[in-house]
């Protein structure tokens, strides 16, 4: 099993968008996938059609039981998909975790559940934009971070910063068990204007400075309308859009592209027509 965790100090560059989409395209290629809404503003349980109206349980049980029960667990309306959803809308939850010796374990240990363990082949989950407790459990829950960046100056600049106070802040619990996972940056709603390919090129550059602590995925996510049309459908980006004219990729095409960089064993790997497995031949 893996464990995503798709973070950012910065609010709407779109954690939510990135976390939904990719999730569901795994799932789509025959992964048993786990969402897991981290954000006490509940966008990404929002975000699919579930099988239940009223979730049985959700975040909160996960974080004070510190296990994940089946309660918790809640079947969308597509195959392979589920999600832990977020409960708290008052915010209760990180104060809580706030006061606890264990606060930025108790994700990472309940993941260990075996009703996690042995009914999924991938784990991903969405964080809030503000730092805090809540945050630092479900970066220290992952295997890998995924960052979405976009390509502006202002974004680009206060992103490098909170990156790094976030990694510097965080490291030191590897020290006690926890391995801090390896931070993927994702250049995320790129346009074809010139501005954005110079600051998205110096991106690059300054990411080399951080000697692989944090990588820049090849993998551009670019702004196209298609990301939108499919969050007020509520159906993943790479059904609403297989296929594109023009020189921008298709969402169906740059959502497989970052799945494969992400997981190099899924290279090749398809969401065909009926959303089965399948491998180009």
């Amino acid at each position: 099993m893996i464990k995503f965790t798709v973070t950012s100090t910065k609010g709407g560059v779109g954690k939510t968008t990135l976390t939904a989409n990719l999730g569901a395209l795994l799932a789509d290629m025959g992964l048993r996938v786990l969402l897991i809404d981290a954000d006490v503003q509940p966008s990404l349980s929002k975000y699919f059609p579930l099988a239940a109206s009223r979730p049985a349980a959700g975040l909160t049980e996960v974080i004070v039981r510190g296990e994940v029960t089946e309660a918790c667990i809640t079947a969308t309306m597509y195959q392979n998909l589920d999600i832990v959803v977020s409960d708290d809308p008052e915010g209760n939850l990180p104060h809580w975790l706030l006061n606890r010796i264990d606060r930025g374990f108790r994700l990472r240990f309940a993941l260990q559940s075996p009703v996690v363990l042995d009914a999924y082949d991938c784990v991903l989950i969405d964080t809030q934009g503000a730092i805090g407790p809540l945050q630092d459990a479900a970066v220290l829950a992952a295997d890998i971070l995924i960052s979405p960046i976009t390509p502006e100056m202002l974004s680009a600049r206060e992103f490098k910063d909170g990156t790094m106070e976030l990694l510097d802040r965080l490291e030191p619990g590897s020290a006690l068990g926890a391995t801090l996972g390896p931070m993927k940056a994702v250049i995320y709603r790129q346009d074809r204007t010139t501005d954005a390919r110079i600051i998205a090129s110096g991106i690059r550059d300054d990411f080399i400075k951080f000697k692989g602590r944090v990588s820049v995925l090849d993998t551009v996510v670019p702004h196209a309308k298609a990301y939108k049309e499919a969050a007020t459908l509520r159906i993943p980006v790479h059904r609403h859009e297989r296929k594109r004219e023009g020189v921008t990729p298709s969402a169906s095409t740059v959502m497989h592209q970052l799945a494969w960089e992400l997981i190099p064993s899924l290279q090749g790997v398809l969401a065909d027509s009926m959303y089965n497995r399948q491998r180009i031949a």
